[in-house]
C-alpha cells in the first residue's frame, strides 16, 4: 500500500519524500458498519481482515461469510433491527448473502445506485482514516499496517461527531415511519 500524503513540513528548499520499496500487494481489507439511530450517538462496527494465503492464489477480499458474520455480530452488539444500506459490491450481491438477509427479518437491505460513492458514509470513515492514521506513514510489515489501522478505527469509533459527518457529508438523512412520542 503505497502511503497517502498530506501537508507536513520539512526545512526550505527541501521537499519531503517517502520511498516506498516494492510493489502493493493486497493482504489486509477492511468492513465496516457506519451505524446510525436517532436519539443515540452513532456507532461504527468494523473488523478488518488480513489475507495470508494471497501469494498462492486465495482470496484477496471479504467473502459472503465473513460479511454475514459482521451482520450478526453488529445485531448482537446493537440489539435492535438492522436496516442496511450497501453499495453495489459483487460480495453485497452474491446469491447466498442474501438469502441469509431474506431469511432473516431483523435485516432490511436497500442498495445505493451503481457508482454513487458519495451516498456512502462509510466511503467517508475511509477518508478519515487514510488522512489521520496511514498519512505520511511508510509502513514497515503488514502488521505495522493492522496496528496502524485499528489504531485509527478506534480513534473515529470514540469520536461519534465524526461518523455524524460522514452521513452529513452524502445529504441523506434519517428518517422514521414510526409515530414519535409526545
Amino acid at each position: 500500500m503505497t502511503p497517502p500524503t498530506t501537508r507536513t513540513w520539512s526545512r526550505r528548499g527541501h521537499t519531503p519524500v517517502i520511498r516506498v520499496r516494492g510493489r502493493s500487494q493486497r493482504r489486509i481489507s477492511i468492513a465496516a458498519l457506519a451505524c446510525y439511530k436517532q436519539g443515540e450517538r452513532s456507532r461504527l462496527i468494523y473488523r478488518p481482515k488480513r489475507h495470508v494465503d494471497h501469494k498462492r492464489g486465495g482470496r484477496r477480499s471479504f467473502t459472503w461469510t465473513d460479511y454475514r458474520d459482521l451482520l450478526i455480530a453488529a445485531h448482537q452488539q446493537l440489539a435492535a433491527p438492522i436496516v442496511l444500506v450497501w453499495d453495489n459490491l459483487n460480495v453485497h450481491r452474491d446469491r447466498r448473502l442474501r438469502e441469509f438477509i431474506d431469511t432473516h427479518d431483523w435485516i432490511t437491505c436497500y442498495f445505493l445506485p451503481a457508482y454513487a460513492p458519495d451516498l456512502n458514509p462509510v466511503e467517508g470513515i475511509w477518508s478519515l482514516l487514510r488522512r489521520s492514521s496511514q498519512a505520511n506513514t511508510a509502513f514497515t510489515d503488514p502488521d505495522h499496517l493492522m496496528s496502524a489501522l485499528r489504531h485509527g478505527l478506534r480513534q473515529i469509533q470514540y469520536r461519534s461527531n465524526l461518523i455524524d459527518g460522514c452521513l452529513t457529508e452524502t445529504g441523506l438523512t434519517l428518517t422514521t415511519s414510526q409515530q414519535q412520542g409526545q
